[in-house]
């Protein structure tokens, strides 16, 4: 009798899962994530690369070229998930370029909407706003964040905008010597646009008009002399800004006024120890992601080649060091979070890799997947909307 009944216990738990697959396929969801890599100009890489990730698993499947364009560092999907932009150089000009998303999974392909020149020595990083209207860029080289207009099909409309900043804060040498914006992002209510610049150890802040895509002066928040920010990204809350200073290897937070768009910082941390770090030869801080449940956040330090996980003081916002997890690769210049938090991919620039972690999601500790695939140059890595 007991046989029997744990073999129709066994059975009803088969047609159960049958069912569930059944159900989960009517709904169009996939257990296959789609990713999108952007890569820097090196003889290996030929544009943006393309793999999935096996969301249950997180097995990634091996890469291959999705579309053809020089060093598309830095990749933002449109809120409509069917366009993506690129900031590269398309025929030896420097560009911020429009494809369409066709496919998915392996059968996942880019095709050419449109490009605009980009000017002021190429762009650095792209962002698009949560209406889908405009697109930012900033560009390192030229101490300049620009602003486009955006077609209802997604292509880009036109330049609308292109605001040089000035000064620098001349404390780490020539790095410091003149403007060098770094990253371009939106806060969370579309209001405001923030650019962290590394040459003047500040990020500047922009009031947004998405509807005609301009922006305007608002003011800036101050970084330790000679931390050089380079990204930064608003916990899932809203309470509280984290930015990234590269030269310093540091993570500093703010808190966040939304009404007034205005941050006020409160501590500085280090990702890594001075003492580890001195035996680097070339370190900098690349990357800084937040987690879904807002518990955790991590930054990528290139030279030292690890992963650093903090875990979120859910009353105050401040930081403390988890572990330091290493990316098994070389210079992780970029990494993600899939958008359920549970799977890290870190990106190696120079082993030519992107490599699979699994985050605990009560501790947020990291641990190797044993998932590792080929791609070259690796420098930016993309999920969806940002």
């Amino acid at each position: 009798m007991i046989c029997g009944m744990t073999h129709r216990t066994r059975s009803f738990g088969s047609i159960f899962t049958i069912l569930l697959s059944a159900l989960l396929a009517g709904t169009g969801y996939s257990q296959s994530l789609d990713v999108w890599i952007g890569t820097s100009r090196n003889q290996a890489s030929q544009g943006i690369y393309h793999c999935t990730l096996d969301a249950t698993k997180g097995r990634l499947s091996p890469t291959s070229l999705a579309a053809e364009i020089s060093g598309p560092g830095f990749l933002a999907m449109h809120p409509d998930r069917n366009t993506l932009y690129a900031v590269g150089a398309l025929g030896g000009k420097p560009c911020t370029a429009s494809y369409r998303v066709t496919g998915k999974g392996s059968s996942a392909q880019l095709k050419l909407l449109n490009s605009k020149e980009s000017g002021d020595g190429g762009s650095s990083h792209v962002c698009v706003d949560k209406t889908g209207r405009t697109l930012i860029t900033a560009q390192y080289g030229g101490g300049s964040v620009s602003v486009y207009s955006l077609n209802k099909d997604g292509s880009i409309k036109a330049r609308t905008q292109t605001i040089e900043h000035e000064g620098g804060s001349n404390v780490a040498g020539r790095r410091q010597a003149s403007p060098h914006p770094h990253w371009a992002g939106v806060s969370p209510d579309n209001r405001f646009v923030f650019v962290p610049d590394l040459g003047l150890d500040r990020v500047m802040i922009y009031r947004l008009d998405a509807a005609n895509s301009k922006i305007t002066a608002h003011g800036s928040a101050v970084l330790p002399p000679g931390a050089g920010p380079r990204h930064m990204k608003f916990h899932p809350s809203g309470k509280w800004v984290y930015v990234l200073n590269e030269i310093h290897v540091s993570v500093t937070t703010f808190d966040y006024d939304a009404k007034n768009g205005t941050m006020t910082a409160k501590e500085t941390i280090a990702a890594v120890p001075a003492v580890e770090l001195e035996k680097e030869k070339a370190k900098s801080a690349s990357e800084i992601r937040v987690h879904p449940n807002g518990q955790f956040v991590y930054s990528a330090n290139r030279g030292h080649d690890t992963v650093t996980a903090y875990r979120v003081n859910q009353k105050t916002g401040a930081l403390q060091v988890i572990e330091r997890e290493f990316v098994r690769g070389a210079t992780p210049r970029n990494f993600n979070l899939d958008p359920s938090g549970k799977w890290l991919l870190a990106a190696g620039q120079d082993s030519h890799t992107l490599a699979a972690f699994e985050v605990d999601q009560v501790s947020g500790e990291l641990a190797y997947n044993r998932s590792v695939v080929n791609a070259p140059a690796p420098i930016c890595v993309l999920f969806g909307p940002e």
